[in-house]
């Protein structure tokens, strides 16, 4: 990397950390925080900052925030995190984790949503790592014994969606909550230093490219390859790529980093926007746009993959990328969760999972640490 393209990137990262430290953080413990049911809210307005009209609460949403505050270091608001996590969802009849809680705090939604339980995994590992906290440990390790028996399907997939009790499936395998469970697969490996998740990891490598790697473009499509009305999301080619370089040997007879390499090309070249740098949320299998709407993960996304890839085109290409997502995508009082190609705010709140995707790319950014 040239000096002048490295100070870029060290500059614009520094910028964005500085923004996320002083404008985003603070608005989850304070304006986006339920300090009555110590609960993050789902989301808060644009302009005022104020809490929308609470319908539900997320267990999701809570381990993201988990997740944030102890990769911050923040262990007052992360133990609090931890204990309402466990206090609100967790099923101590069936098992697992339920969906959500209503305004009050009483039980909603009791699916047992496997997008929910690798996010439950995540979390406690990053907990634990940040502070040394035991408890964090057992619940992972519970977690994910759950995951094993209760939601495997076959060929060595999981099912998405449990009923309450685990006895009727509701949805059969997708692929984000699949990438999620890796990704949660990783984080407890690197916790805890145990072998049994990279043998998970791996066959679930092996299972998701069997069934979602769409071989002309190497992507991976958000359902089983066949199904009607499938879709390869961009920002998802690109959160994969990281994944499958974080792994690396653990799933190398899987193919998907060589499937994924095809797929970088395929979503840089068709999915983002060569004025604006905007990755679109989806795209059809010959490469057309079939939703154009720009939301600020699949950005953030990006960010991350040209880091990770990090040739020098790459690298180029990311220190313009990153003035590019600043300017378009975050303000004074926070972020836009989406916009149209034309750059019009087309959802103007900012939810509480959002930070989740901005640390997580922060972080893995050159000069980020």
């Amino acid at each position: 990397m040239s000096t002048s393209i490295d100070a870029a990137i060290a500059a614009q990262t520094s910028a964005l950390r500085e923004h996320y430290a002083r404008t985003v953080m603070p608005l989850w413990r304070g304006a986006g925080y339920n300090a009555a049911l110590s609960l993050p809210y789902e989301a808060v307005g644009a302009n005022d900052q104020a809490p929308l009209p609470v319908v539900r609460y997320r267990a999701m949403a809570c381990a993201r925030q988990l997740f944030v505050f102890s990769l911050a270091g923040d262990a007052e608001h992360a133990h609090t995190l931890f204990d309402s996590m466990r206090r609100y969802f967790r099923d101590a009849r069936h098992g697992g984790w339920i969906y959500s809680v209503d305004a009050a705090g009483a039980p909603l939604d009791t699916t047992k949503d496997l997008y929910t339980h690798a996010f439950v995994i995540f979390a406690c590992a990053q907990y634990a790592s940040a502070f040394g906290e035991r408890d964090a440990l057992d619940v992972l390790a519970e977690t994910a014994a759950l995951v094993d028996a209760r939601f495997a399907a076959s060929g060595g997939l999981l099912h998405a969606t449990l009923d309450e009790n685990f006895s009727t499936v509701r949805a059969g395998a997708l692929q984000n909550p699949l990438m999620h469970l890796a990704e949660a697969y990783l984080a407890a490996r690197a916790a805890t230093g145990e072998s049994a998740y990279d043998r998970s990891l791996a066959r679930l490598a092996d299972a998701v490219a069997g069934t979602f790697v769409h071989a002309p473009t190497g992507a991976i499509a958000e359902l089983p390859i066949g199904t009607a009305g499938n879709r390869l999301e961009p920002g998802h080619q690109f959160e994969w790529f990281y994944l499958a370089a974080s792994a690396g040997s653990t799933i190398a007879a899987s193919g998907l980093a060589e499937s994924l390499e095809r797929a970088f090309v395929f979503a840089q070249r068709h999915g983002v926007d060569a004025v604006t740098g905007g990755v679109c949320a989806a795209l059809n299998e010959d490469g057309s746009i079939q939703d154009a709407t720009q939301r600020i993960w699949a950005q953030t996304e990006y960010l991350r993959a040209l880091a990770t890839r990090g040739t020098a085109d790459d690298l180029r290409a990311l220190a313009s990328q990153i003035a590019a997502f600043r300017e378009r995508f975050l303000h004074p009082r926070g972020w836009y969760e989406c916009k149209t190609p034309a750059g019009d705010v087309s959802r103007a709140d900012m939810p509480s999972t959002t930070p989740y995707h901005l640390a997580t790319a922060y972080a893995s950014l050159p000069g980020a640490r």
